[in-house]
């Protein structure tokens, strides 16, 4: 976690959810969600703290949260319903604060969040989506991303994110959208942390090559 950031709360609805912002000096920020509640993930969740400190290195304000009914966070896990709504808060808070979403980025569970949004945001320009679920959760209702750019970062281990089945949705969700390939790596990213660190920053960047389906 980084020391820096300020535990903070802020409402959804009827509830109130806990979260972690970091203001950086310029207007854009990052916006970033956790994995599965039922299954451990969280907002502390080591990919989501990679994706948190790789952004505020690129100078990004960055808001990561814990949906309702994970860690403080009110509320009871919703199917993925009333976490849409968690998500508008979120943005909200950082609108609150004078940023502009400029990117969302999430790992496995919150890129289904992410791609779900409808209407999405306004102001998003980059989706980064680490690990996109598609074997193991339904994407069928994903409209086409509204965002300039589409960012896809998974390993080629990843038995809840096989390339076969990426390499047939991204089409859907953008025209033009970036697949870039961890070799050797699962969905858990686990002794490979430095690697996705240094993969996402190039991506974002724009100083590596995406992968071809």
């Amino acid at each position: 976690m980084t020391t820096s950031e300020e535990a903070i709360s802020f409402r959804a609805g009827t509830l109130r959810l806990e979260g972690r912002l970091w203001l950086a000096p310029g207007t854009e920020a990052a916006l970033i969600t956790h994995p599965h509640p039922l299954y451990g993930g969280e907002m502390n969740n080591p990919v989501v703290a990679v994706l948190t400190a790789v952004y505020q290195r690129l100078g990004y304000s960055t808001l990561r949260f814990n949906f309702r009914g994970v860690g403080a966070s009110e509320g009871v896990y919703d199917d993925g319903r009333g976490e849409l709504d968690d998500l508008w808060a979120a943005g909200e808070v950082l609108k609150s604060k004078g940023k502009t979403v400029a990117d969302l980025a999430g790992y496995s569970f919150g890129v289904w969040i992410n791609l779900r949004l409808d209407p999405p945001m306004a102001t998003v320009r980059r989706l980064a989506l680490v690990a996109p679920p598609v074997a193991y959760m339904d994407f069928s209702a994903v409209a086409p991303v509204a965002a300039e750019e589409l960012a896809i970062i998974v390993g080629d281990q990843d038995s809840f994110a096989p390339l076969d089945l990426l390499c047939k949705q991204i089409p859907l969700w953008h025209p033009s959208g970036r697949l870039h390939v961890l070799s050797g790596v699962d969905h858990f990213y686990q002794g490979a942390l430095d690697r996705l660190a240094n993969l996402l920053e190039t991506a974002l960047t724009g100083a590596v090559e995406s992968g071809v389906c």
